[in-house]
């Protein structure tokens, strides 16, 4: 089985708009919570990849919405790698509603290395296969499953 991570929240009122619902955009901030949260739970951190000078940029993101999240309604995204290559890796995602499992939005994102001049960068040798791992269930360190 695949490693994936859960990250629970809530919906905060500043992330809703005039009709109540969560706005759009929002769904793209609780998904980079399911990454870093997921890096974090396989064993790095975002700012342990920095420092190394691995830099991740968002090429690519796609969402279904398929029912709407409101104020204080609990939420769960599930996040887990999808593919890997030489510069760059993909997520996917399922954003419920914690309490009753409901599928709200499914996304996906791609991102890709860059050097810290921005130009586009081969994904590092050690992260590569570190990621890898991490995706087959071979380095998992939470278990199959982590919350958050």
């Amino acid at each position: 089985m695949a490693f994936e991570t859960i990250s629970e929240l809530r919906v905060r009122y500043a992330e809703t708009d005039q009709m109540g619902v969560v706005y759009h955009a929002n769904y793209l901030v609780w998904c980079e919570i399911g990454r870093t949260d997921f890096i974090r739970r396989a064993g790095r951190s975002y700012a342990d990849l920095e420092r190394d000078g691995v830099l991740l940029a968002v090429s690519d993101a796609s969402l279904r919405f398929l029912a709407s999240a409101r104020y204080d309604d609990p939420i769960r995204v599930v996040t887990a790698l999808s593919a890997i290559g030489s510069r760059g890796m993909s997520f996917a995602y399922r954003i419920e509603r914690a309490d009753t499992g409901a599928m709200l939005v499914r996304a996906a994102t791609s991102l890709v290395c860059i050097n810290r001049d921005g130009r586009l960068a081969t994904l590092p040798r050690d992260v590569r296969t570190w990621l890898e791992g991490v995706m087959h269930g071979e380095r998992a360190h939470a278990g199959e499953v982590a919350r958050g």
